[in-house]
């Protein structure tokens, strides 16, 4: 329980900062990134495993980069669930996942 809390916490952050990063998402407040997070936690949890399972072939043959597409369309579907926390395109959703992803590499060496 206590890494998925830490977890929601420095995502929320990153999500705030890929909102000032990409244009075409927009995150209302910290309390929106906070739900935005956990949303993206729970879809991460019981969603993407799902899907990169589905998809092996083509994460395969692309040498793992459908998976930024994979993560886009967790954040389109947050977005979608959650208010405060808007994706405007797939375009800026595989934008912010690249971003994503490179942050929360740099995170994941600090912490």
């Amino acid at each position: 329980m206590e890494g998925f809390l830490l977890y929601v916490f420095l995502m929320s952050i990153l999500l705030l900062i890929v909102a000032k990063l990409v244009s075409g998402i927009e995150v209302e407040s910290y309390g929106h990134a906070v739900l935005a997070a956990f949303g993206l936690g729970v879809l991460n949890e019981l969603v993407r495993p799902l899907l990169v399972i589905l998809t092996f072939p083509i994460t395969i043959l692309t040498l793992g980069l459908f998976l930024l597409v994979i993560n886009a369309l967790l954040l389109k579907l947050c977005s979608a669930v959650v208010p405060g926390f808007h994706v405007k395109s797939f375009t800026a959703a595989l934008l912010a996942s690249f971003v994503l992803a490179v942050l929360s590499f740099g995170v994941s060496l600090i912490a």
